[in-house]
């Protein structure tokens, strides 16, 4: 005798308008009545391997006892406190390993709610750092194409200008310089002529440029791009010669997810400004944090506001922050390196056997992300319907591809079929 709650379908349907999606003619919504470990739970009793971590938070799985344990802790003493002139010990303890895990020179964390807000925050920095400077005419952003960097309007000011989901704002947002997204792969060779081009726009644009923003290595949710390590060396070396700073989105790639524990590790560099999110509370609960050198730190306090203008009514919260102590831990405990290795080797063994289909354009595996891109958009209710009903998986693709980032802790068998399912899927024609 369980005692899940019942889910009004209908209701849902009527009434709740679910992301990206029509509020006319929603896709199809699943009940999911309870999680476990690397599993969904849907309202017939019907359980799915989960290949997408809720949106490549859940690193570790669901219900970790470790993070549900400390939630419930926190909850016992302080659930919320207000940030401004005060501060708590998860709060402090999350700073802490913070501080130590990232790249020497981010010194300085600002804690916020959500992704999108961590990279507004970002960008505030940015134009706050030179405008203290005095530099008045750095006003503007560079970023590549096929970026995505959040839904909040500075944010989608620097997503993608034409092939993004924010292309229709055009015109209500401000509009920053674009270059050419990376094209070298990670594991390509030939890379010296598009670091020229790269460095010809910082040539053009740099006196009016605060700060060049980029998700490293891999650009997630604007086309799952694995770019080669060099590209990102050159633009460390580029935003030094020409004054700009570099801020990093590490949202989606930070804490393991590509192999290093920043995905900027690969190429040896640091940023000016970090973002990180997702996978910071083992996707528990939402929290996000920019972190900041000192330089840029002091240089905006050194400014006539003489602060950083922001502050989240829920910053710093305590029990999202218990939650974040408990995941970090988490990741020394499970040897989170090992667990990547597994995947990744896994999903190129069985992955690449999409290659050999005809509607395939090209199968890439970077640490814990698979990628299946195919000729066609794919139908997302279609396939999410197969994906469920044959093979008991929980997969979302978007455009063309479909693409599995799995919880660290999924079994070997379980990463075998998700990628039997893409498979089958395609070789089917169920998409």
């Amino acid at each position: 005798m369980n005692n899940y709650q019942p889910i009004d379908i209908n209701f849902d349907k009527q009434h709740i308008w679910h992301p990206y999606t029509s509020i006319g003619d929603p896709l199809p919504v699943y009940g999911v009545t309870h999680t476990d470990k690397n599993k969904l739970y849907l309202d017939d009793g019907t359980e799915l391997i989960d290949g997408m971590a809720s949106w490549w938070s859940a690193i570790h799985g669901y219900n970790h006892p470790k993070i549900v344990a400390a939630i419930q802790a926190q909850a016992q003493t302080m659930c919320h406190v207000m940030f401004g002139g005060i501060t708590h010990a998860p709060a402090v303890e999350l700073c802490k390993k913070l501080v130590a895990i990232s790249p020497e020179p981010l010194q300085k964390v600002f804690l916020a709610d959500s992704g999108s807000v961590s990279v507004e925050v970002a960008i505030k920095m940015a134009l706050q750092y030179w405008i203290s400077k005095g530099e008045t005419n750095k006003t503007k952003l560079m970023t590549a194409k096929k970026g995505y960097h959040g839904d909040t309007f500075a944010a989608m000011s620097v997503c993608d200008p034409i092939n993004s989901m924010h292309s229709m704002y055009q015109g209500f947002l401000p509009e920053h310089i674009f270059v050419e997204a990376p094209k070298a792969g990670f594991y390509d060779n030939e890379i010296e002529a598009e670091l020229a081009a790269l460095e010809h726009v910082f040539d053009q644009h740099s006196d009016e440029a605060a700060a060049f923003i980029i998700e490293p290595i891999v650009q997630n949710a604007g086309g799952m791009n694995f770019y080669h390590p060099s590209y990102l060396k050159k633009l460390r070396a580029l935003c030094d010669k020409y004054h700009v700073l570099l801020i990093l989105d590490e949202i989606a790639t930070g804490f393991g997810r590509t192999g290093k524990m920043f995905a900027c590790e690969h190429a040896n560099i640091s940023p000016d400004i970090m973002c990180i999110g997702k996978g910071l509370t083992g996707g528990a609960m939402t929290l996000s944090a920019t972190l900041a050198t000192e330089e840029v730190a002091v240089g905006i306090s050194q400014g006539e506001a003489g602060v950083l203008m922001h502050g989240p009514t829920f910053m710093g919260n305590p029990l999202a922050c218990s939650a974040a102590n408990a995941s970090l831990d988490l990741l020394d405990e499970n040897d989170w390196l090992s667990q990547i290795n597994r995947i990744e080797q896994t999903m190129n063994t069985h992955l690449s056997q999409c290659s050999k289909l005809d509607a395939v354009e090209d199968v890439r595996v970077l640490g814990g992300i698979g990628v299946v891109q195919v000729n066609r958009s794919v139908n997302v209710a279609k396939i999410q319907k197969y994906f469920i009903r044959e093979h008991k998986v929980w997969i979302r693709p978007f455009g063309k591809l479909i693409y599995i980032m799995p919880p660290y802790i999924s079994s070997d068998s379980d990463i075998m079929a998700l990628c039997n399912a893409i498979h089958q899927a395609i070789n089917t024609e169920e998409y």
